[in-house]
């Protein structure tokens, strides 16, 4: 199926591993002109070289804090200079510290807002004018499963996933009109690093092993499996397409089943 997005300039955050750097790669095979970010440099550079390669697309990066609106910034000149605009954007942080509410002190609940909710305000602000003007362009926001049915000791992710939940099914109305999409991915438990912490994390929590936590995770998704990130990718790039032009205002769960609710 050709995607029709040769061509298209993609943004994608939070890129040098994971499910954002899965996005990338299928954005560049599908010949997207791309800029990726992540706060770590090393591995940014890193990955930046492996997708261009992979792809033969031209492939640029900046590592950037997003959680830091000068970064943002930063960031969004950089596409002017390197893409000439943005027609895809794709937010994505990583997910804030796992824990119960009296877990987390008022600072790590500023830090939460800063870095997975107004990340998402400001590099939506920045893309859409230019969206705007040339009546195209999506806007894709890797949340969570846990926006449909939290996810214990995640209070910090599900409270801030559901607000980005709530700001993008608003705006997907307001641009609506100017062939300007915005849609939300949930990815399930999948196979990334970052699965991979939280499973660590809430071994510690129970005195059992991660390899215990996966097999109870597994329980749960009637698939039987964690999902691969590359599943997760061809959703963004079939949702960035014209194929995708009039689904808009929705939030998909790419979890092999595990969300139970009928909508």
């Amino acid at each position: 199926m050709d995607l029709g997005l040769e061509g298209k300039r993609a943004l994608v955050a939070a890129a040098s591993r994971g499910l954002g750097r899965a996005v990338a790669e299928e954005l560049a095979r599908e010949g997207c002109k791309l800029l990726i970010c992540s706060r770590g440099a090393e591995a940014l550079e890193r990955t930046r070289e492996e997708i261009s390669e992979l792809s033969g697309e031209k492939v640029s990066a900046v590592a950037v804090d997003l959680s830091k609106e000068a970064d943002v910034e930063r960031l969004l000149r950089t596409s002017e200079e390197e893409l000439g605009g943005v027609d895809i954007l794709v937010t994505n942080v990583g997910g804030p510290p796992a824990g119960r509410f009296e877990d987390h002190s008022a600072e790590t609940w500023r830090m939460a807002i800063s870095q997975n909710l107004e990340s998402v305000l400001n590099l939506t602000r920045g893309v859409l004018p230019g969206m705007r003007k040339q009546a195209w362009g999506r806007i894709l926001n890797i949340t969570s499963i846990s926006v449909k049915q939290p996810v214990d000791q995640l209070i910090l992710s599900n409270s801030l996933r559901a607000a980005v939940t709530g700001f993008a099914r608003t705006l997907a109305n307001e641009v609506a009109a100017q062939g300007i999409t915005v849609n939300n991915l949930l990815p399930g438990y999948t196979l990334t690093q970052r699965v991979q912490e939280l499973a660590e994390s809430a071994a510690s929590s129970r005195d059992c092993s991660p390899e215990e936590v996966f097999a109870g995770w597994e329980e749960q998704i009637p698939m039987g499996r964690l999902g691969r990130p590359e599943e997760f990718a061809a959703l963004a790039a079939f949702l960035a397409s014209d194929r995708a032009s009039y689904i808009t205002g929705a939030s998909i769960p790419v979890d092999g089943g595990w969300i139970r609710a009928l909508y």
